[in-house]
């Protein structure tokens, strides 16, 4: 156990926590797990999670688009106190790891679980909150739950949206049972913290036990449908070709120059593609796939984007072939509340563990609440930057030393009449 004054953090819990929620929807073959947003495996972990906030005799409440909160009352709180907000999510992408979101979550019902081992109640309310299909794995837009709920995607069309595999998420968010009544937004944090694996390989490579992140980049998701004619491959000359394959491979190509000119700071990557007809002996009449552009300058991300347009604009010129883009996600870079990212730097100083301010790669549900309260992020290493991957691993002496970051900042912004 780590003490804080009285208080004291149940490591053994947590990690038991960590570990028992990782075997929900676990392939023995591989060693990864699948938890896709409203699964039945996800219904599981979500069923898990609500049975260890009761433990905790906490107020759970599951709003429309599914997000489940937990909340320790404070004495003086009758309902209307806005609570300090630990969430993050618990679904995955699939055959992921076992950190990724799930963390963040039990972080916070550790936090809880001190203050209720030490007999304690918080001089301000504090809520748990996992957020509904922040993967983005079957439905888009990813981190779904957490911008509902800072009123940046009208909760109506959030559950019309229709996912991969056909089904409607509002059917399925009923099906597994968590169609809250709860009105998304309803309670506006008075501050959110969120901790999480780096999901990257700077502070293992720097040998820094805490990332304090100080803003997120911001991202831009397109699928590109690219129009040509199909034609034997050994009969038409590349003069009179329109290669649907060609041009898909050519704006590849054009992204990573995109990404080497901005000195870095923007990165460029195309996960999916499919050609038509998908044979060997046929130049492709279509070719789709999708663009992930981000960067944590506005500026530089628009101006990415824009060179993107501009080169598919010139290559469907030259090439003969008909290019049009879909829009699946666009979000703003973030910059977190100053107050609290240095609250969490002078936390990880004062418990003597080595820190550095950072920027976030990827995206999490820091970054809508973000647009509703103040709000920061604390990060610890993962091995080898590895996530999204059954080999996402972070030390067990890494995972509690962090909790108690977040534990210590805490205690001091609930100014503590503990």
């Amino acid at each position: 156990m780590s003490q804080h004054f009285d208080i004291c953090l149940n490591a053994e819990v947590l990690l038991e926590q960590i570990h028992s929620l990782g075997e929900i929807g676990l392939d023995l073959q591989n060693g990864g797990r699948t938890r896709i947003a409203l699964s039945d495996a996800e219904k599981a972990g979500r069923d898990r999670l609500v049975q260890w906030m009761r433990a905790l005799d906490l107020d759970v409440r599951i709003d429309r688009i599914g997000n489940i909160f937990g909340t320790l009352r404070s004495p003086s709180d009758t309902g209307a106190q806005a609570p300090l907000m630990i969430g993050s999510h618990i679904d995955t992408v699939a055959n992921a790891g076992a950190l990724d979101g799930c963390y963040g979550v039990l972080a916070g019902l550790a936090v809880v679980r001190a203050l209720r081992e030490a007999g304690r109640l918080p001089a301000r309310s504090i809520t748990i909150g996992a957020f509904t299909n922040e993967e983005g794995a079957r439905y888009q837009p990813d981190m779904m739950g957490s911008l509902v709920y800072a009123g940046g995607l009208d909760v109506a069309e959030a559950l019309a949206t229709i996912g991969t595999d056909g089904t409607c998420l509002g059917d399925e968010l009923a099906r597994i049972g968590y169609a809250g009544d709860l009105e998304p937004g309803a309670i506006v944090p008075h501050e959110y913290l969120e901790l999480h694996i780096e999901q990257g390989p700077i502070l293992e490579a720097e040998n820094t036990l805490i990332g304090v992140v100080e803003n997120l980049q911001g991202i831009s998701w397109q699928r590109v449908t690219i129009q040509g004619s199909a034609n034997h491959a050994g009969t038409t000359p590349t003069r009179l070709r329109h290669d649907a394959g060609y041009v898909a491979a050519a704006v590849v190509t054009a992204l990573r120059q995109i990404a080497c000119d901005s000195n870095g700071t923007t990165l460029a990557t195309v996960g999916c593609m499919a050609f038509e007809p998908n044979l060997i002996n046929v130049i492709p009449r279509k070719a789709e796939f999708t663009v992930d552009l981000r960067d944590p300058d506005e500026d530089r991300l628009l101006a990415a984007e824009q060179g993107l347009s501009a080169f598919l604009r010139n290559i469907a010129v030259a090439e003969g072939v008909q290019i049009s883009t879909e829009r699946l996600a666009r979000f703003q870079p973030v910059t977190f509340d100053a107050g609290l990212v240095e609250a969490i730097a002078s936390s990880a100083e004062r418990l003597g563990f080595s820190y550095r301010r950072m920027s976030s790669g990827a995206g999490h549900d820091a970054q809508m609440i973000a647009r509703i309260c103040p709000a920061a992020m604390i990060f610890v290493p993962s091995r080898g930057g590895i996530s999204h991957n059954p080999r996402e691993h972070t030390d067990d002496d890494q995972l509690i030393k962090g909790v108690e970051v977040l534990l210590d900042v805490v205690i001091r912004r609930l100014a503590s009449p503990l």
